[in-house]
């Protein structure tokens, strides 16, 4: 049997609340009280409702700021929210909307239009949860294959390292090189990707150690230095004299390192300049800053918000394979550090990516 709709009223008048149990009677919710806005807030750490009847007149806290506390907690904000408002200004209307309100209902209230307007909210809530629970299904079945691809990818790198002990001609090592860095690729892909859906899910936790950002960076400019060559770019770096550590997770944040310069390189013109520089900072609870600087098209001022966003990949670029998911990894290890991250131009070409950290 179907669980009624739990739906949460908030009014400082108990008289109210005895009329809209009265009004929806028939249709048998489950209707919960709460007598003020701090109450309904503490009720919503126990409780999910599936809709809120929200009073606007309430001492203390009145029910635009309790709109307001309810749809910025991401635990509370898909939660539909029916102002009950005996105003009738249009400034009154667009500060409940401002608030974050679904919908609103006149006082008196009609027992015709609140059933309505319930059953529509109630409608909405429930193709929200639908596309939610699709979404989910979706995501926990990507998580699945790309866990499930480690194994064969494992396979080729392995094999490539067999071939490459073996006496082969310049031609087919050459190949088997080739083989070798697209197995090591996607086996990074297929990490970062996985290392997203724990941190999206809140099962990622950080294995923080105090770390020397100094010889962090020189390890990997090392690591790069080939690759930088190959493309003909100069890969350099500046680093503080004093050794600069920092509480971080290592892994996760070499990770974060290696997407900057790889994407940094990938995007720079031939015979151009990549520079990772570290500095001091002086800012509440942020050490240091380290900016990746290229000589690349740059970012457009409107997409440098959106290009930290999964699959946002900015300007299409001829002959480079552009997934849109290194620098949204990126911003999701500096937001499990606390830190921040974000984009400026590097005049008079390219972009300078900078984390403070």
């Amino acid at each position: 049997m179907k669980k009624p709709e739990l739906i949460l009223v908030v009014d400082d008048e108990i008289h109210n609340f005895d009329v809209i149990e009265a009004l929806l009677f028939k249709d048998k919710y489950d209707l919960k009280y709460a007598a003020d806005g701090l109450q309904a807030l503490e009720l919503l750490k126990e409780i999910q409702p599936e809709l809120i009847l929200l009073d606007v007149m309430m001492p203390a806290l009145d029910g635009i700021e309790v709109c307001r506390q309810i749809k910025s907690n991401p635990h509370t904000c898909h939660i539909p929210i029916v102002m009950a408002t005996a105003l009738n200004s249009k400034e009154d209307m667009a500060s409940c909307l401002e608030a974050g309100a679904d919908d609103f209902i006149s006082k008196p209230i009609s027992g015709l239009e609140l059933r309505a307007r319930v059953k529509s909210m109630l409608r909405i809530k429930q193709q929200y949860d639908t596309l939610k629970a699709t979404l989910q299904m979706r995501d926990d079945m990507s998580t699945m294959i790309v866990h499930d691809l480690r194994n064969p990818i494992g396979n080729i790198a392995f094999a490539c390292e067999l071939l490459l002990r073996s006496d082969l001609d310049e031609k087919q090592r050459k190949k088997v090189e080739q083989i070798s860095d697209s197995g090591q690729r996607l086996s990074a892909l297929t990490d970062d990707l996985l290392i997203m859906a724990k941190m999206e899910s809140g099962t990622l936790k950080l294995n923080k150690t105090s770390v020397d950002i100094n010889d962090l960076v020189n390890q990997i400019v090392g690591d790069f230095t080939q690759l930088a060559n190959h493309n003909n770019i100069q890969l350099s770096k500046q680093l503080p004299e004093a050794n600069q550590s920092i509480l971080i997770d290592v892994n996760l944040f070499r990770r974060l390192l290696e997407n900057l310069l790889s994407n940094a390189i990938k995007f720079s013109p031939s015979s151009s300049q990549v520079t990772i520089k570290v500095d001091r900072l002086n800012l509440p609870e942020k050490n240091i800053q380290i900016q990746v600087s290229d000589r690349g098209l740059g970012v457009r001022d409107e997409l440098k918000q959106s290009i930290f966003n999964k699959y946002e990949t900015g300007t299409q670029v001829k002959d480079i394979n552009q997934i849109g998911l290194g620098l949204a990894f990126c911003k999701m290890v500096v937001d499990a550090h606390q830190g921040e991250i974000f984009v400026e131009d590097n005049q008079p070409k390219g972009s300078i990516f900078i984390v403070h950290i």
